[in-house]
């Protein structure tokens, strides 16, 4: 009967993308998700797998809901496959001026679809619509997102030419009368003499554009997720796109009826503005992501209760457990054994489970934590197909499924998350693969064969990144390696030669 119930487990997906359709089913609707919904946020930082996806998801599933209050919702990313912006990667670059120019004009494309959708013609829709489209910005009218950025790409590119990009009069082929006037977008404010021959500043477009969505009673929420990947292997593409788009964002606060929504990884938003970006200091309807144990705890819960089978086999109602922290710990505690290493010092389950999935930063992601319980599910069917027998009384899961399940859990965060986003820092951390756990700067400098003040800079790195957790001051500063990382690297539990350890136990002080 458990190895049944076992097998149609479902925890769900780690990565909120891959389950758009299910995920409203068990969102936690924490305060943070209240403050996007409410609409008193638009800028969401957070660690990559902090759930940042996940509320962009639920926003997107929710459009009706949206729409009830009067809000219209974009993407202007493509959730899933080939980035919009990724197209930028294959062009020559443009200047970080220019690139505010292009966002301004790709929104615009946006809001103009919605104008053609929801039929909204009033004299001021009719104008953005118009130039927009004799600009060759929207030539067939709604189109892909990857083109809407491409034609803003093109415009911008003719704007560095200004002979391709003049105002014209367009003739009719048949009677040779004029057939209306192509204007061109201007990113600055225009002279006398360039308004005179039908120049328009694009925040005046975007002002007309407010306005008609005002006078309809609607708001727009431009949502933009997948930056990092947007822009991936292009640093200072990545940088200068980024930069813009928030100088963009800090112009389109004047309006109060179109809404820039953008998610955006932490450790994104300090690269861009680590050589200074004084318009960061004006971003103020932010907030980063973090989890709570509680409000992980509610989560992988809100997962398990999916499954009518376990929910049948405990007598549970789900109602009841979701409600409080003591029935989500008892809930938990009826499927998994309540130590996964016994003994009086050692933590209960689910205090293992966040340590163990925890980075440098103390903070555990719902990604590696529900990667881990999904890993201890295969785990444990392994064991059961085996001929092993079945957990002991009313839990499904044996402590050595949970054991089991940290070594794919490592190996996954170290290749597809540090290696794959930091690079620079593979060939040191892979000179660090069967070493202990635990160091100094002497220590490192001898394994990396540095300098000392080498040394430190890779150490600063690596505790930027999340791979070491820094402990003591000098002199007994001191490196410890989280248990996230240990098993992908084969590292031995201990401190290196030389290097006084001051913890008493490991467990108590991870």
């Amino acid at each position: 009967m458990k190895r049944q119930i076992i097998e149609d487990l479902s925890l769900g997906q780690r990565v909120a993308e891959d389950e758009f359709d299910e995920l409203a089913t068990y969102f936690v609707e924490t305060e943070h998700w209240k403050s996007v919904w409410r609409g008193d946020v638009d800028v969401i930082y957070g660690a990559k797998g902090s759930g940042k996806s996940a509320i962009y998801s639920t926003l997107m599933s929710r459009e009706e809901q949206l729409f009830d209050r009067n809000i219209l919702v974009r993407a202007a990313e493509n959730p899933k496959g080939t980035p919009a912006f990724k197209s930028l990667t294959e062009e020559p670059p443009v200047p970080e001026e220019a690139f505010a120019g292009l966002w301004k004009l790709y929104f615009l494309a946006l809001i103009a679809d919605a104008f053609d959708e929801y039929e909204i013609r009033d004299e001021g829709a009719r104008k953005v619509v118009r130039t927009l489209t004799d600009a060759q910005l929207r030539p067939g009218g709604k189109t892909s997102l990857r083109q809407h950025v491409k034609n803003a790409f093109e415009y911008v590119r003719r704007l560095a030419r200004p002979s391709e990009i003049e105002p014209s009069v367009a003739l009719d082929p048949n009677t040779g009368t004029i057939a209306g006037f192509s204007n061109r977008i201007a990113f600055r404010e225009p002279s006398v003499a360039e308004r005179a021959r039908g120049d328009i500043y694009v925040d005046e477009l975007l002002e007309v554009a407010n306005t008609s969505l005002a006078d309809a009673g609607i708001k727009m929420w431009l949502l933009l997720d997948r930056l990092d990947v947007a822009f991936a292997g292009e640093p200072d593409l990545e940088k200068k796109a980024l930069r813009a788009l928030f100088k963009c964002y800090l112009d389109l606060n004047g309006f109060d009826r179109i809404h820039l929504k953008i998610f955006l990884r932490t450790d994104i938003w300090k690269a861009i503005t680590d050589s200074g970006f004084r318009e960061a200091s004006h971003i103020t309807r932010d907030l980063v992501l973090y989890w709570d144990n509680d409000a992980l705890l509610q989560l992988v819960v809100q997962r398990l209760l999916q499954n009518e089978s376990l929910v049948k086999l405990y007598g549970s109602d789900p109602k009841v457990v979701v409600v409080g922290t003591s029935a989500q710990q008892e809930f938990f505690y009826h499927v998994y054994p309540p130590q996964v290493e016994l003994g009086s010092r050692r933590p209960q389950t689910f205090d293992w489970c966040l340590t163990r999935t925890q980075d440098g930063t103390k903070r555990t992601a719902p990604r590696e934590l529900i990667h881990l319980l999904t890993e201890a599910r295969r785990a444990q069917l392994k064991r059961l197909e085996v001929g092993e027998p079945e957990p002991d009384g009313e839990h499904l899961f044996d402590p050595s499924a949970l054991k089991d399940a940290l070594p794919p859990v490592s190996e996954v965060r170290l290749d597809r998350t540090l290696y794959a986003e930091y690079p620079d820092v593979r060939h040191h951390l892979e000179l660090l693969e069967a070493q202990k756990t635990n160091h100094s700067v002497q220590s490192l400098s001898s394994i990396w064969q540095e300098s000392a003040e080498r040394t430190k800079q890779l150490c600063t790195r690596l505790v930027e990144i999340g791979f070491f957790e820094k402990r003591g001051e000098p002199p007994f500063l001191q490196y410890w390696v989280p248990f996230l990382y240990r098993p992908a690297l084969h590292l031995v539990q201990g401190s290196a030669e030389g290097v006084i350890d001051t913890s008493i136990d490991e467990e108590s002080n991870s």
